[in-house]
């Protein structure tokens, strides 16, 4: 049963968005999802599974409907409380695909062919979808649809955000009145080390997309899978453990996680392992992680009974639709579209 919803915190917005596509891993958790949980007791949160981002690229129907599900289990799973933010899937809310549109109509073909992300993902691909061009306009849909003051972005989606702040000025200026609200990047408290990196390749950030999957620690992946993938990692040369992201990548990186699972400081961590090689220093590593995630894979285990997390994000869905309208509504008549009745 889903209580009803705590009082919102009208002072400041934040919007973030998950793609269900690849496994979410322990960089996930540590660099958004754990920040997430934090953050909902600060602003009116909305945390949104981003599926039609997703189809971009083919996918299989029965995987992404999989996944879209299970990327809500591990936002709940991970600290968020669905009484407090609002969890919801992208597909349900059809203003957003509305809004996407009319944001196609006022952003320009070359705003979008310099996109970064654009280049580097065509450059791979055989087939080129008009969806893989557009898709930070709709990025921009999700983000301003709710009047977003903040938008939690990692390095990869500063372009995005930065087009999706263009847009808003530049409808904003045509009408001469806030259609939509300028949103600003959300910076965590930096941890120490930054960035995830992937465990087969520390200069790779540990992402779901990877063309290296063997090197991410999945938030799912079971014991015995954690401590293999963590023994396994690669590693610098010497056998000294501290922490230099120019000369020791590897192990740096190993570092991180270990101070982000643990609490420990990098410095406590180099000196308690001062005398140790790296097999000891592994073995602890692995441990701290599965020590981490086990009590995230539990509740998850409890949120795949049938119908818990569609219970959640129907619940999710009735608490974002009211909040997009008003938005979609003004802009709709700005343009000149007639009011359905």
């Amino acid at each position: 049963m889903v209580k009803p919803p705590a009082p919102r915190n009208m002072a400041k917005r934040v919007f973030s968005g998950v793609q269900p596509s690849g496994s979410l891993t322990i960089g996930n958790y540590l660099g958004a999802l754990r920040n997430f949980a934090k953050l909902q007791y600060e602003a009116d949160c909305l945390f949104c599974v981003v599926d039609l981002h997703a189809l971009t690229v083919p996918q299989d129907p029965k995987e992404l409907h999989q996944r879209t599900l299970d990327v809500a289990r591990i936002f709940v799973a991970s600290g968020i409380d669905p009484n407090r933010a609002t969890i919801f899937v992208q597909s349900h809310v059809p203003a957003h695909s509305e809004l996407s549109w009319l944001l196609e109509c006022t952003t320009y073909d070359g705003e979008l062919r310099r996109m970064t992300q654009y280049k580097d993902k065509a450059s791979r691909q055989e087939v080129v979808t008009s969806g893989l061009l557009t898709y930070p306009v709709l990025m921009a849909a999700d983000i301003l649809l709710y009047q977003s003051d903040e938008v939690p972005v990692g390095d990869d989606q500063k372009q995005h955000l930065e087009l999706a702040r263009d847009i808003a000025v530049r409808v904003n200026n045509r009408f001469d009145e806030e259609i939509f609200k300028v949103p600003k990047p959300y910076i965590p408290p930096r941890a120490a080390g930054g960035r995830i990196m992937n465990l087969q390749d520390p200069y790779e950030k540990m992402s779901k997309s990877t063309e290296n999957p063997r090197g991410n620690i999945g938030i799912l992946d079971s014991p015995d899978e954690i401590r293999k993938k963590i023994r396994s990692a690669v590693t610098d040369s010497g056998r000294e453990i501290y922490y230099d992201e120019e000369n020791k990548a590897a192990v740096s990186n190993l570092m991180v996680i270990y101070s982000l699972c643990s609490g420990q400081s990098l410095d406590e961590i180099q000196s308690n392992y001062a005398d140790s090689g790296y097999g000891d220093f592994k073995k602890d590593l692995a441990e701290v992680v599965v020590e981490t995630l086990t009590p995230i894979q539990k509740r998850f285990a409890e949120l795949s009974e049938p119908g818990v997390i569609e219970a959640i994000l129907a619940e999710g869905r009735k608490k974002a639709e009211p909040l997009a309208l008003p938005t979609l509504n003004r802009f709709r008549d700005r343009l000149g579209l007639l009011t359905h009745s």
